[in-house]
């Protein structure tokens, strides 16, 4: 099996010890990402909406790292601290993935379990051929 980390500056340097990606066997796993700058490390975005972009925008950032692309995504876990949030969060959702999206489980959290942030969303992705 191949296994390599994959690292970025154009995401969020991780503040617990995991890789933000891993690239094995012609998979990319993202770990969960959350709406914080690459730059500064500080939570983007005041609402699920914005949130989520800057999210997603990091997951976007990661997986081009990797040689890959969200249009290359085959499941995703997304994590709210609110249901109510659901409906903003899908609406930004489906603006990344506009056409086959991947598979996709979405839970609600306990508020410890995002600490300053509305979403988490980790992504598994393929490797184009």
């Amino acid at each position: 099996m191949t296994r390599e980390i994959v690292s970025t500056t154009e995401a969020p340097k991780p503040i617990v010890p995991l890789s933000q990606a891993v690239r094995a066997n012609g998979f990319v796993f993202v770990s969960g990402m959350t709406s914080r700058d690459p730059g500064t490390g500080r939570v983007v975005g005041k609402d699920i909406r914005e949130q989520t972009e800057r999210t997603l925008d990091n997951i976007k950032a990661t997986l081009a790292a990797a040689g890959t692309s969200l249009d290359h995504s085959v499941r995703a876990t997304c994590y709210l601290r609110s249901r109510e949030d659901f409906a903003g969060f899908n609406e930004v959702y489906g603006r990344y993935f506009p056409a086959a999206p991947p598979a996709r489980a979405v839970l609600q959290v306990a508020d410890f379990m995002l600490p300053g942030v509305l979403v988490e969303i980790e992504v598994t992705a393929v490797m184009p051929y």
